[in-house]
């Protein structure tokens, strides 16, 4: 039996962007930079992609930038601005995903500012202290903050962020991979400047991403060479990835309503099981508040002693479960996920966190199974 349930870490394609791709990669191979019909057809392929993802967010076509994926597009993006719009602090928490926290570190070697707003025992910062590091000095600033957390689950009132940046002229850059294609966001009212995003997140194919830029910012080019990407990117375009992911988005947006529904009812049921089968349970962030964090995925601290809890995962993956100890952007380390140092209690540090990240082609006697499983280990 093959499970998946780290959907978190990267989703499957569905059969319509699999066939989406297909069809290019067959029919579509010029370069779109060329003038002659082969590359003018790719050419179209890539701008009514980048038409069909700028209608959702509600933003103009030449806002979306295309690039390699999430990583990528939070370095361009942090780098950027403090490169081209001098942008002296960044403002952000330490638990965001790795491509931020280490472009920060980077950063501060090039004498930026960092200020990290503290999190509670749950993985949340207050409003409150954002809004004192906003007044502080009188430097340019720029707030990065993920959306969604990949690890916890945990969710920001972007809305209400964007709205104090507005009222303190700071910049906003936010990590959306975990939440675009799963939550609506309308860019015309959400006044962020930057945004972060990954196909492989919502069905879509790895290797290809977008960010947001709102126009007129001022960014120069971060890839020097061509003209590519409105001169911001240069290199030639992954057309078959860029229409996969349209099409990916599209459907994810078209089938939202119903597909949420039915992975949030797979998660109150999993949450509900692992409750009554494994009392003790820790539910880490706020993963367990369907009104504080995202609806398809936990991160469960289980009561596995310390002498069994590095076979759980080999015992998972003998049975066919895939799940995740932390980010999987952290496999084969050595170290922790610094996001659970962070939020699980001193006294539970020593029991195994798991990730399950769920989607629409999971089910609940999958769920059953998983309990099953982890009901013989223990």
């Amino acid at each position: 039996m093959a499970i998946y349930f780290d959907n978190a870490a990267t989703s499957p394609l569905r059969k319509e962007v699999i066939e989406s791709i297909n069809e290019v990669l067959i029919e579509t191979y010029g370069n779109p930079s060329s003038n002659h019909s082969f590359g003018r057809k790719a050419k179209t392929l890539i701008e009514n992609s980048r038409k069909i993802i700028s209608s959702i967010l509600n933003v103009s076509p030449q806002e979306i930038i295309f690039t390699s994926g999430g990583t990528e597009s939070d370095n361009m993006l942090l780098r950027s601005a403090v490169e081209d719009l001098s942008v002296e602090t960044i403002i952000s928490t330490k638990i965001e995903h790795h491509a931020i926290l280490h472009a920060l570190d980077y950063l501060q070697k090039k004498n930026v500012s960092v200020v990290y707003l503290p999190v509670d025992k749950n993985g949340e910062f207050q409003y409150k202290d954002l809004e004192k590091a906003l007044s502080l000095d009188g430097s340019k600033k720029l707030v990065s903050l993920m959306h969604v957390n990949n690890e916890i689950g945990n969710m920001i009132d972007l809305e209400y962020v964007s709205k104090m940046c507005q009222s303190s002229e700071v910049l906003l850059h936010t990590d959306a991979v975990q939440s675009i294609g799963h939550y609506k966001i309308d860019l015309s009212k959400i006044k962020v400047d930057f945004l972060s995003a990954a196909a492989h997140k919502f069905h879509g194919p790895k290797g290809v991403g977008f960010s947001f830029v709102r126009k007129n910012s001022g960014l120069n080019p971060f890839i020097l060479g061509g003209s590519q990407e409105r001169g911001l990117r240069a290199g030639t375009e992954s057309v078959h990835n860029i229409v996969g992911m349209s099409k990916a988005l599209e459907l994810a947006y078209k089938n939202l309503d119903e597909e949420s529904k039915y992975i949030k009812n797979l998660k109150r049921y999993a949450i509900a099981k692992i409750n009554e089968c494994f009392p003790g349970s820790h539910f880490n962030g706020n993963c367990d508040n369907d009104d504080k964090s995202a609806y398809n995925l936990i991160n469960v601290n289980l009561p596995v002693s310390p002498e069994k809890k590095d076979l759980l995962d080999f015992k998972l993956d003998l049975k066919g479960i895939a799940c995740s100890k932390g980010s999987a952007c952290q496999s084969g380390s050595t170290k922790g996920s610094h996001v659970l140092e962070l939020v699980v209690p001193n006294k539970l540090k020593n029991r195994p966190s798991l990730r399950f990240s769920f989607s629409v082609f999971n089910n609940k006697n999958e769920i059953d199974f998983l309990i099953n499983t982890i009901k013989e280990f223990n």
